[in-house]
């Protein structure tokens, strides 16, 4: 198995919809974020009547051995809150030798504000996010059958403080304040046996593997929470690699004929397991919020991740180009991965550019 493949699309997956062109905070369609693969508490779930999912429930078939082993990782971004304060008096507080203060300082020093202006540097209030993995490495297969599989896991809060400076005066102007709130889950695997036998051997079997994520953190008062209160207490662009070992997964878009019922059966509530890596190999599958075909690949003109998939590269790096002086400079002070997309958009060589505008491929057959 190559896990560059499927690692490439991993990433892409987790990051589609991080931030819209014209990657602004300000921009509309950047003030609600992330809607694919998101699980929210069960409270606030129950609380909008099943509109917003607490549960993925991925349903796939493998072909076991006696020996087959699994291993299922689950991937999500655990989001926190970015807001800036400015300072309301002369402020020349200490702080620690990492750069931050203790919590609960700000109250009396600082104003929160959409935005500040330091040493020529914008920064704004907005959402970033931390990559969360959950893994169940080497699930027996044949024991997992009559004894299903789970593990609960969960995530701390954190607030983090950091001043910013007036290089020429040495004051303390403003503060950069991130809250992350806890969170917590579950994961659950079941397989059962289809009762038919693969090849010529009566010990391998075809099975099904069914597995929940579960978000089961608690969410008080949910009833009365908006959304994005909601958002920073869930699962968010959730997905799931599973790989297998001395086994095989079989394809749900084009199963061999004899599979062809069960295959239909699998049931998928958020998410489409799709075969993942090399094109013909079967060791692995990738539980996705979007849909995908089997083998997916990211396209090779593509000189990096634009995390928007309503446009094509081209379009979205020319319409890059055009943005005036000011809202580069407020894209910028996005955050990392906005000022990343910028930086390269600026320095792209025009051959590459000129990739982007077409590939010819041959039809076989």
């Amino acid at each position: 198995m190559s896990q560059s493949h499927v690692e490439k699309i991993a990433d892409a997956v987790l990051y589609e919809g991080y931030v819209l062109y014209p990657y602004r905070p300000s921009a509309v369609k950047n003030q609600q974020r992330w809607n694919f693969g998101a699980l929210c508490p069960e409270s606030y779930s129950l609380a909008q009547n099943g509109t917003e999912s607490w549960i993925m429930k991925t349903e796939c078939l493998l072909q076991r051995t006696p020996l087959a082993k699994l291993e299922v990782k689950v991937r999500f971004l655990h989001l926190l809150t970015r807001e800036v304060g400015q300072a309301i008096a002369d402020c020349r507080l200490p702080f620690a030798e990492c750069g931050h203060f203790e919590a609960g300082i700000c109250d009396s020093h600082f104003a929160l504000v959409p935005a500040l202006e330091v040493n020529g540097k914008l920064f704004q209030t907005w959402q970033e996010a931390v990559e969360r993995d959950v893994s169940l490495p080497g699930i027996d297969v044949g024991r997992a059958i009559t004894q299903p599989q789970a593990l609960n896991f969960a995530f701390p809060s954190n607030e983090q403080i950091e001043p910013l400076c007036d290089e020429r005066t040495g004051k303390i102007v403003g503060v950069i304040i991130r809250r992350q709130q806890a969170i917590e889950g579950a994961v659950k695997i079941q397989i059962v046996d289809c009762g038919l036998p693969v090849g010529d051997s009566q010990s391998n079997q075809l099975s099904k593997l069914s597995m929940h994520i579960l978000n089961l953190t608690p969410f008080e008062a949910a009833e009365h929470k908006s959304r994005d209160e909601a958002l920073m207490r869930s699962f968010v662009s959730t997905h799931t690699i599973l790989n297998l070992h001395d086994g095989e997964f079989v394809s749900l878009l084009d199963p061999p004929e004899a599979f062809r019922e069960p295959a239909a059966q699998c049931d998928n509530v958020g998410t489409y397991p799709v075969l993942a890596g090399e094109e013909g190999a079967r060791d692995c599958m990738l539980s996705s919020p979007i849909i995908l075909y089997d083998y997916p690949r990211i396209a090779p003109e593509s000189a990096g991740s634009l995390f928007d998939g309503t446009e094509i590269d081209e379009i979205l790096t020319l319409r890059i180009m055009t943005l005036t002086d000011e809202e580069k400079r407020e894209m910028r002070g996005a955050d990392d991965r906005a000022r990343q997309i910028l930086e390269r958009t600026e320095t792209l060589p025009v051959e590459q550019l000129m990739k982007m505008h077409g590939a010819m491929k041959s039809l076989k057959g």
